[in-house]
């Protein structure tokens, strides 16, 4: 049986929350108590999105659902909650591509159950019962607010990673992403392992990056200066992507990023890096057209690699779209209904 005490009069929610960019750490040296930090923003046209209605076990359907299910039985011991969820992933984010799928898709059934037994929980406390944000709070402060945020790392006490900045990203400034569908970006094991064995950063290196975030992203993207945000979000890259290039093999994880991104800066880009362990590189624009123009030519530089591909997106400035309804139908669009004729989400 659903447990009644926490049951919420409302039958169904949609969560629909974007992917987001990494774009770098602040310190990796710790010699304040703190370590990490980093700053990302949310992108449209990518995203986890899910149906949840009540059951009396987890019973769940689509793409990642074996993940999803592990994140639902968590969340609903830790909460001491008899009931079950049945849920529909319309759409996931593509896994271990540096675009923050593991956090969004945690976030997403949290917040479903969170919604559905009205435990009225923040995104910050779902995200530390999962054991999310163990070094990067960007993916919790785009599911809680999108635009572009600043953590500001973990010190001794910290649960998740605070937001410290957050602020809009220009709306018209659009973002080319660059997908390696024939590599994968380091996670699991490897990834604990490289930063358990990687020396601290250099002081000065933390420093500079530190510097860059506060006397020039920040105020760029307050005066909407893509030029001066573009010059140093790479220069913050190169420094990091030096760093880790130990671990993965080179400043990128793609082979091609590197010829790739300096291509799109002769076509007009800004600035250019790596999200997170990649493979999916970016390239900042200062408009539509010109993203567009470089978009056609790199396309056509390209083509002959297989595995390469290119998009076009733009900034999300809202945060995760959490919608309740007493009817399935009214949380679909018509290519979600035939997703779902075949799935019995109605009880």
């Amino acid at each position: 049986m659903q447990d009644s005490k926490y049951k919420s009069d409302l039958s169904f929610v949609r969560i629909s929350t974007p992917a987001r960019l990494h774009l770098g750490f602040l310190d990796i040296n710790g010699g304040l108590d703190r370590k990490f930090g980093s700053l990302g923003m949310a992108i449209n046209q990518i995203e986890t999105s899910l149906i949840a209605t009540y059951a009396d076990d987890v019973e769940i359907y689509g793409p990642c659902d074996k993940r999803a299910s592990d994140y639902a039985e968590q969340v609903l011991s830790h909460y001491g909650i008899n009931g079950g969820i049945r849920m529909n992933i319309v759409s996931t984010i593509p896994k271990h591509a540096g675009l923050g799928s593991g956090t969004q898709l945690s976030l997403a059934v949290a917040t479903a159950i969170s919604t559905l037994y009205d435990l009225n929980e923040l995104p910050e406390a779902l995200a530390a019962t999962l054991h999310r944000g163990a070094r990067s709070g960007i993916g919790i402060g785009t599911f809680q607010y999108g635009g572009f945020i600043v953590d500001g790392g973990r010190g001794p006490h910290t649960q998740v990673p605070p937001v410290i900045s957050h602020i809009s990203f220009p709306e018209h400034w659009r973002i080319i992403l660059v997908f390696d569908e024939g590599s994968e970006g380091i996670n699991g094991v490897p990834e604990r392992r490289a930063f358990n064995t990687l020396p601290p950063m250099d002081e000065k290196d933390s420093g500079l990056l530190c510097r860059l975030t506060m006397m020039k992203i920040l105020p760029a993207l307050a005066e909407e200066d893509c030029e001066c945000f573009g010059e140093a979000i790479t220069q913050m890259q190169n420094i990091v992507g030096d760093y880790f290039a130990q671990a993965q093999g080179g400043r990128f994880s793609s082979p091609f990023m590197h010829k790739i991104l300096n291509d799109l800066q002769d076509l007009g880009a800004t600035g250019s890096g790596q999200s997170s362990w990649g493979p999916t590189g970016f390239a900042f624009f200062r408009d539509e057209t010109a993203a567009f123009y470089a978009l056609k030519k790199i396309r056509k530089v390209w083509n002959h690699e297989r595995r390469i591909r290119f998009m076009m997106v733009a900034p999300q400035n809202e945060k995760a779209s959490i919608t309740q309804s007493e009817s399935v139908d009214e949380l679909n669009q018509p290519t979600i209904q035939n997703q779902l004729k075949n799935i019995n989400i109605t009880s």
